[in-house]
């Protein structure tokens, strides 16, 4: 039997389509229209709507991979990766679901079928788990499950767990239940001899592990914390596929089956250090190929590393390996990027989203490696300037250069330094606090007002219809209460795709109310308002905000333009990798790797306006099979999540033809004109177009023409403005020089004049005097040059340029040396007789100040400071 990663996910897809599951693919890692959620970290993130009652199901069985990221919140597994041999960042789980269809017996039965007849895993190994219930939620033991079990294990293999670990909950809120775990004791028979298993399930211990959990979906967790029974039976099962792979190649740790071990050999051999001799080089390669998945996934995704939510916690993974390779494997240059074409490989086939984005992602992780390589530098040169660590400096180290804690008590150790942890600890705290309350936000449970699970959209073909009030919720964020309401029947196009929600009116019974925004969330059409209509029950208006809504749609289509005609000009590499779209602009970021030339922007407009021109009407497809929509040579976005029937939109079939559940122009005439106004970097190998259509750009080009117009006045209206101006920057240029040099032979004149003031006192020369010359510049070529022919000066110049006071003072390197004088102290004293401050070195400085009139009193107070 071929027992290789790929034969062993695939004989679980196949044995669940024997039980009649429809395969589906993975949801992207990184998730859109979830509020409580960044990523995907269970398997039954996707499913979460039809669980919740909110979502028709169209197949009450399922199986799938699910690409997964448990690196913040409550499911954390950041600081055991590496450490031990069965956690990771991302890692696929294997489930097969059941919505409202078979339940228990059918979930245990076909798991111990799958386990001990097509994988063959030895039954004398394997333990299971179920809920023992917990009184202070007044929830019974699980005995259902128990008698099932019993059909197959004996019962000293069936082991009681408490709510912590037999009762599966996503998050504070939203669908649970209890759960039966199934665990593998993959040690030596000698130690199985000598150690009971069941003592050690649920013991951390890494040789006796959960392979797979049953979770048996009965439950939605209140806002309050109490148990609402769900409308029906769920099925939700997740088995790690890393560790399933592990045991059946009877390997002891997932790092050593071919899930990893091409990567980690091929750091190894690049490091020269073999892997498997020092632990602590082992973990440095395991950290490296562990989340080198992570990374390359979300950004495959779309999730580009960045400085805020998502974006840091990916760019902190990328950090945490990059500081491996670097301090513990000796690489000190970019080189985890070289591992992306070998693990875009392995998933050729199984993800193909990585496989086709390799390139990109790869010089991705390629510029992140880069940049914090230079921070890190920079944090090791702050490092040796410290002769103590604080709790501050090393949440400093921490924060600002990326230093993870222990890397700097390391560093600190090696100089003889203590960290002061628990200085650390409390700075770490305060930032924590800082951003959670940023970040608040208080959502109240729903209050049911009329029966229905689901929104009809009409805003395709209607900006109005009538619609009731399905239910409402109180969302306080930032102090500030608005109110969701969910609608039976809507007009308004929920913020999806980079398309903002609409805006409008609710109209009632007498009253108005103002929808502000329209979000999706989980498959629901959230509709925000400041305050909720009086008569909830009513029926009422919805009415889209028609203006706006027309605007946008054509920045939405002028979008697909922009994306097709990029294509056409920079290459095909270009793909969308974000975009906004509201009715004042247009924003489309793509991958490319150079900044666009003057001429490709040209290119790119002429190609849009021209199919502008064209007024190519809209082809709108609904409820095309996806495959089919694919095959027909659809543009399809990296990191969407797609059903089985999409809606597709095209203008013109050889044109462009994308994926869009947007509301779009009814021919690109519409449109009117588009005008590009910003292009820019925004991250590594992405690009950024602002542009603007129809009436924002007429103003644009108004504006345009105006400023030309008044340009044309002020030079009398040439026939020929280029040659005008031209001319006038040449006579400008000449009359500067003319300026300088005229300034310049006021300043050698000055020069004299101020030598011959030349007053000794104390044994020094001190000029001091008002001069008139224009600018600093000349005020310190003038300084200079009296320097070079007056021995032992103090020299203190005072100016009134453009009406604003200004003070210089210059001393001879001797008399600063031998007599201690200082010009930078010196001209902040005079500084004060002008109300300003200034500084610089100690033989030349200036100050500039608000009170002219004080000149004439900081020039004698700098003689009584010689004098003294």
């Amino acid at each position: 039997m071929n027992n290789s990663a790929q034969q062993i996910r695939q004989q679980f897809l196949d044995f669940f389509k024997s039980k009649g599951h429809q395969i589906v693919p993975s949801a992207p890692i990184v998730v859109k229209n979830d509020p409580t959620l960044m990523f995907t970290n269970a398997g039954m993130n996707q499913f979460k709507e039809l669980f919740l009652g909110e979502a028709t199901i169209k197949y009450p069985r399922v199986a799938d991979t699910q690409r997964c990221l448990r690196v913040s919140g409550k499911h954390n597994d950041l600081e055991e990766v590496g450490i031990d041999t069965y956690h990771h960042t991302m890692f696929e789980m294997l489930g097969n679901w059941s919505f409202g269809d078979y339940f228990k017996k059918e979930a245990i039965t076909w798991s111990w079928e799958l386990l001990t007849e097509v994988y063959k895993l030895p039954k004398d190994r394997l333990y299971v788990t179920v809920f023992e219930g917990d009184d202070s939620e007044g929830l019974p033991k699980d005995q259902e499950a128990y008698d099932f079990w019993k059909a197959f294990v004996d019962e000293d293999r069936i082991l009681l767990g408490n709510k912590k670990d037999n009762f599966w909950e996503m998050g504070e809120t939203g669908p649970c239940g209890p759960c039966s775990e199934i665990h593998f004791d993959s040690r030596s028979d000698e130690e199985r001899a000598r150690v009971n298993g069941a003592a050690l399930v649920n013991a951390d211990d890494p040789l006796v592990i959960e392979i797979w959990n049953n979770v048996f979906m009965q439950f939605n967790r209140l806002k309050d914390g109490s148990l609402k029974t769900l409308p029906a039976q769920h099925v939700d099962t997740g088995m790690g596929f890393e560790r399933l792979v592990r045991v059946i190649q009877q390997k002891t740790s997932n790092y050593d089956t071919d899930v990893f071990q091409p990567m980690i050999q091929f750091i190894a051999e690049n490091a020269g250090i073999k892997y498997g001799e020092a632990e602590k080089t082992d973990i440095a390669m395991r950290v490296m190929a562990d989340h080198i998945r992570a990374i390359a996934f979300a950004i495959a995704d779309g999730q580009l590393p960045s400085n805020n939510k998502a974006g840091y916690v990916i760019r902190r993974i990328l950090r945490r390996a990059v500081r491996y390779a670097y301090q513990t494997l000796g690489f000190k240059a970019p080189f985890l990027n070289q591992l992306v074409p070998i693990l875009a490989q392995q998933f050729n086939g199984v993800f193909d989203e990585l496989y086709a984005q390799k390139d990109f992602v790869q010089k991705v992780v390629l510029e992140e490696e880069n940049s914090f390589l230079r921070t890190l530098e920079n944090g090791i040169s702050r490092f040796e300037k410290m002769e103590e660590i604080s709790g501050e400096k090393a949440f400093e180290l921490y924060d600002t250069f990326g230093f993870p804690i222990d890397l700097t008590e390391l560093m600190a150790r090696e100089k003889g330094l203590t960290v002061d942890m628990q200085g650390f600890e409390a700075e770490l705290q305060k930032q924590k606090a800082r951003s959670r309350a940023a970040t608040a936000i208080d959502t109240q449970d729903w209050v049911i007002v009329n029966e229905g699970d689901e929104t009809e959209f009409v805003g395709y073909d209607e900006l109005e219809s009538q619609a009731q009030i399905l239910k409402y919720r109180k969302v306080t964020a930032k102090g500030k209460e608005q109110y969701q309401l969910v609608l039976d029947r809507t007009p308004f196009y929920a913020e999806s795709g980079g398309q903002v929600g609409d805006k409008g009116l609710l109209i009632g019974e007498g009253e108005e109310v103002a929808v502000i925004d329209t979000k999706k969330e989980n498959g629901l059409f959230i509709h925000f308002v400041a305050e909720l209509p009086k008569k909830l029950e009513a029926n009422f208006v919805a009415r889209v905000n028609p203006l706006q809504r027309t605007s946008t749609e054509n920045n939405h289509s002028a979008t697909h333009l922009l994306h097709a005609a990029l294509k056409m000009v920079l290459g095909e590499h270009v793909n969308q990798k974000g975009s906004l779209v509201n009715d004042e602009v247009l924003r489309f970021d793509f991958s490319h790797f150079s900044k666009l030339t003057d001429e490709e922007i040209k290119e790119v407009e002429g190609i849009v306006n021209e199919k502008v021109r064209a007024n190519i009407p809209l082809k709108e497809e609904r409820n095309v099979a996806y495959q089919q929509a694919l095959d027909s040579g659809v543009t399809a976005l990296f990191g969407e999540k797609y059903g089985d029937f999409v809606r597709v939109i095209t203008f013109d079939d050889a044109f462009s033809k994308e994926l869009c559940g947007g509301t779009h122009v009814k021919a690109t005439g519409q449109i009117g004109y588009f005008k590009i106004v910003a292009e820019s970097a925004v991250a590594a190998g992405v690009r950024r177009i602002e542009a603007i259509t129809g009436a924002k750009a007429e103003a644009y080009i108004r504006q345009q023409d105006e400023l030309l117009k008044h340009l044309k006045e002020i030079l009398k209206n040439p026939q020929d403005l280029s040659k005008s101006v031209e001319a006038l920057v040449e006579e400008n240029s000449r009359l500067k020089k003319e300026v300088e040099k005229a300034v310049s032979e006021k300043a050698s004149g000055l020069k004299d004049e101020l030598k011959a003031k030349a007053t000794a006192i104390n044994g020094v020369n001190v000029i001091a005097e008002k001069v008139a010359l224009p600018n600093a510049e000349a005020i310190k070529n003038l300084a200079f040059q009296l320097k070079d022919v007056v021995n032992n000066l103090v020299l203190v110049l005072a100016a009134d340029i453009e009406g604003k006071p200004s003070l210089t003072v210059m001393i001879s390197e001797n008399i600063v040396k031998d007599r201690g004088f200082n010009a930078g102290n010196m001209v902040r004293e005079l500084a004060k007789e002008i109300q300003g401050g200034g500084g610089g070195q100690p033989f030349y400085a200036t100050a500039g100040g608000k009170n002219v009139a004080g000149l004439d009193a900081a020039l004698a107070k700098a003689k009584t400071l010689v004098e003294a």
